[in-house]
């Protein structure tokens, strides 16, 4: 009797990781950008206008990044391989 292989353990290991990795990647890009936004909010009440246009800078490329990084990955789901 054969048996059929029903799951591949090196590719779910693959997915298992990849999903972890990202799923970390990202919640630590848009906390990124979270924190900038507060920053740039307490920096410019404190009159800080050069520090307060550092962190809207940071809080502006994190939330590029976290968009990229979703647009990457629902490229990467719709193609077919």
């Amino acid at each position: 009797m054969i048996l059929a292989t029903l799951v591949e353990g090196k590719e779910l290991l693959e997915t298992v990781v990849a999903s972890t990795v990202a799923g970390i990647g990202v919640t630590f890009v848009f906390s990124v950008a979270i924190w900038g936004v507060a920053r740039f909010a307490d920096l410019n009440r404190n009159e800080r206008p050069l520090a307060a246009g550092a962190a809207a800078i940071v809080a502006a490329l994190a939330l590029l990044a976290t968009a990229a990084v979703v647009v990457f990955g629902i490229i990467v789901m719709t193609s077919k391989s």
